[in-house]
């Protein structure tokens, strides 16, 4: 378990205030001229050491995508730092807490990354719905420029910096890096394809790296305490610490930071009060955010919460939003609910996208009642088969993924429902 020293986050539940004077008590912009003095080489490569991986829910290394932009680029050419602060993963709600509550972590962060990929500017892309957080996210910026920390000249280091909050219009798709490129250039959110990939043409064709909240506000941390500190947490390849989202059917739904590779059911017995009548009252668990396939208990009972270990069985860490769900949920019609929230979220750009998510809602909405045959079953899985991997996005992805644990899980809930009202229907008609 996580000890209070070794916490990043140490205002996530907002007890004490977000602002500059507060943030420096607590650590923040401690040194920052020191850091930005090793050079963006030496700052890239103390987060290669860390092991930090993307934590907006594709987990890529860090330090590896920083290296991606450009070391020479044409003279005048600008580089952009994107923040990803969209955040509208259902299950997901940890960035938020860190833009209304720690949001000159997330500022001092824009610096060093920025500094480390040469960029001139960020921008953080800012959900529209999250009014207070970006209000606080402002007051934050405007107090580091003031405070000469960013702007010109940023901390003394003779490097200049900017830093743009901008709200986006809540939309789902603008959570992936390309269609939130064109959502700040002012174009419609779709996604762009790849290749170019952003560190070669990103915002208005420059060099960009699109990168998470909560991996862009962590860097100062690691730069100050060393990325072997951050490393010893967890397992191999799934290191440091994480936030993660309880919500559901627990006694005590919570954020908490802890260590990565912690069990899955330490983590919601110490943290979120366990589950609503016990463990044994326990049906599945989404641990990931919305996305990411579904696991029942008995995957639940040993599984530890990183990477590696949930692609082991068949889901994933995501966002490492956990939805627990007691005996008292209606599996089918939780999936369901997933089905028609990725079907409206679908920008329509690629046909499989745009037809299998209307498709898959429609018959997962019949399989609630039963009113489907056993056939379908295997149909649908098809069908999630040829929506996956052939979209632009990941959204194609993300809407079978749900309904692909489903049917790996629950198939017998499926066919019990039919069969079910088959029965009733020979009795109704007598």
């Amino acid at each position: 378990m996580l000890q209070d020293k070794d916490r990043i986050f140490t205002n996530l539940y907002g007890f004490e205030s977000p602002g500059l004077d507060a943030a420096r008590r607590r650590g923040d912009w401690d040194g920052t001229a020191a850091i930005l003095a090793k050079g963006p080489d030496a700052i890239v490569e103390e987060i290669k050491t860390s092991g930090l991986r993307g934590r907006g829910g594709a987990g890529f290394p860090s330090g590896l995508k920083w290296s991606f932009m450009p070391k020479e680029r044409p003279e005048g050419q600008p580089a952009y730092l994107v923040v990803n602060a969209d955040e509208s993963e259902p299950g997901t709600c940890k960035d938020r807490d860190i833009m209304r509550h720690d949001p000159h972590k997330l500022v001092e962060g824009c610096l060093i990354a920025g500094f480390a990929m040469r960029a001139n500017a960020a921008y953080i892309y800012i959900r529209g719905e999250f009014y207070n957080e970006s209000v606080a996210l402002q007051i934050a910026i405007d107090e580091a420029y003031e405070a000469g920390l960013i702007g010109k000249n940023a901390c003394g280091s003779g490097y200049d910096f900017d830093v743009y909050l901008h709200r986006g219009a809540g939309a789902y798709i603008c959570g992936e890096e390309t269609a939130l490129l064109e959502s700040l250039e002012g174009k419609k959110g779709q996604p762009r394809l790849k290749p170019p990939f952003p560190a070669m043409a990103g915002l208005y064709g420059c060099p960009s790296t699109v990168t998470n909240v909560e991996t862009v506000a962590v860097s100062p941390t690691i730069m100050r305490r060393g990325g072997d500190w951050f490393a010893s947490f967890g397992r191999p390849k799934n290191s440091g610490t994480k936030l993660f989202c309880i919500s559901g059917h627990v006694n005590e739904p919570c954020n908490v930071e802890e260590e990565m590779s912690i069990p899955l059911k330490e983590l919601i017995e110490k943290h979120a009060g366990g589950v609503r009548g016990g463990w044994d009252n326990l049906l599945a668990v989404i641990p990931g955010g919305s996305s990411v396939p579904v696991i029942p208990k008995s995957v639940c009972d040993e599984v530890l919460m990183d990477f590696d270990a949930l692609m082991e069985v068949k889901s994933g860490l995501g966002t490492a939003a956990v939805i627990v769900m007691d005996k008292s949920t209606d599996i089918v019609r939780a999936i369901w609910r997933l089905s028609k929230f990725y079907k409206h979220e679908s920008c329509g750009q690629c046909t499989p996208c745009r037809e299998g998510t209307g498709w898959m809602m429609r018959i997962m909405k019949r399989l609630i009642d039963g009113d489907a045959s056993i056939e379908e079953i295997d149909m649908l899985q098809a069908v999630t088969k040829q929506v996956e991997g052939h979209t632009i996005c990941a959204l194609g992805d993300a809407a079978a993924w749900p309904i692909q644990g489903l049917i790996r899980h629950f198939r017998p809930e499926l066919e019990r429902r039919i069969q079910e009202r088959r029965g009733a229907t020979p009795v109704a008609a007598e």
